[in-house]
């Protein structure tokens, strides 16, 4: 390639999608309040790269008024940043934490009429700033932005996810339906696929939930660690954004040289097109006539193997080179 892609995570300490990009050879940095943790997803592995995140406020790396890592030494970003992929905090914008809005003796309750949860009486304010936060991220001034969260209010107060994904998708053999809102950008796709879902634990209701979502109960201390342990990027899907979106970026910005567009082919934007319709948002605004033409839920078989084909074909070209 011709130069390095600029990217920045968002709200990631685990560095998983950093890492990612890093693998392949790009300036990623993450970005957090809390300091990088570099932990790895079901391990007790940690790989913490403070030169390669940022502990501030998002703002001010945004606009490059600030760019002091967490080592103490400046980043170094020639040009804009290629990509932003957020993970705004879900803790109240997710619909698992409804239960949590309202007091619980108002359940039948009109809710105009319903008075805050005892135990958590600032939820509506925490709420409001969450989706504020999350609207910020996606307005950024960046030309591809791919934002991360659970089933939540940002359907309908927003606009509805562009996919949603699975970690099973990717080769991670677990369940964890996540939505992706996206500006610039070609869907995700599966890359290296599993059969196996994952394990899930039943209870005397008949609801389940995944075991590595329960693990989060037992093997953790505190609320934040509960937190970090279940907003965690799967590694499958931090290999295929790091992958699929490297490999678009370069083919629309023409820095691919002759022999990776020998490999990868020509005509691999198109074939991108034909398979995802050619639908894609170009601004934080909403489109209604976009919003009626999604993405396929499932790709034609044909164009998906042939793009995958393609794709690990330039992967294990840069691995071998």
């Amino acid at each position: 390639m011709k130069r390095q892609l600029n990217i920045l995570v968002a709200c990631e300490e685990s560095q998983a999608v950093c890492r990612a990009f890093r693998d392949l050879g790009h300036n990623a940095y993450s970005c957090d309040l809390f300091k990088c943790s570099g932990t790895k997803f079901g391990t007790d592995e940690a790989e913490p790269h403070p030169e390669w995140h940022f502990d501030h406020d998002i703002t001010t790396v945004l606009d490059k008024t600030n760019l002091t890592l967490q080592n103490g030494e400046q980043a170094i970003i020639h040009g804009d940043w290629d990509i932003m992929i957020g993970h705004p905090p879900c803790t109240f914008l997710a619909v698992s934490g409804a239960k949590w809005m309202y007091h619980p003796a108002d359940k039948g309750l009109p809710i105009e009429e319903r008075r805050p949860h005892p135990s958590f009486p600032n939820r509506k304010q925490d709420q409001e700033d969450g989706a504020k936060f999350f609207l910020f991220l996606a307005s950024a001034a960046v030309k591809r932005i791919a934002i991360e969260n659970p089933v939540g209010i940002m359907s309908s107060r927003w606009r509805k996810p562009d996919q949603n994904i699975q970690p099973y998708m990717f080769g991670d053999p677990y369940s964890k339906n996540t939505c992706l809102w996206l500006k610039n950008l070609h869907p995700l796709h599966p890359s290296k696929e599993t059969d196996d879902h994952g394990e899930r634990i039943y209870f005397e209701s008949g609801k389940s939930q995944p075991k590595w979502y329960s693990d989060g109960l037992t093997k953790t201390k505190t609320k934040e660690e509960r937190q970090k342990w279940r907003s965690k990027t799967f590694p499958g899907i931090a290999r295929g954004i790091a992958e699929q979106w490297t490999i678009q970026i370069a083919a629309e910005e023409n820095i691919f040289d002759e022999e990776e567009w020998n490999v990868l082919g020509k005509d691999y934007l198109k074939l991108l097109d034909d398979m995802t319709g050619g639908i894609r948002y170009s601004s934080a605004k909403v489109n209604k006539e976009l919003e009626k033409r999604k993405y396929p839920v499932h790709f034609k078989k044909d164009l998906l193997d042939e793009i995958e084909s393609r794709e690990q074909a330039l992967i294990s070209y840069w691995k071998n080179k």
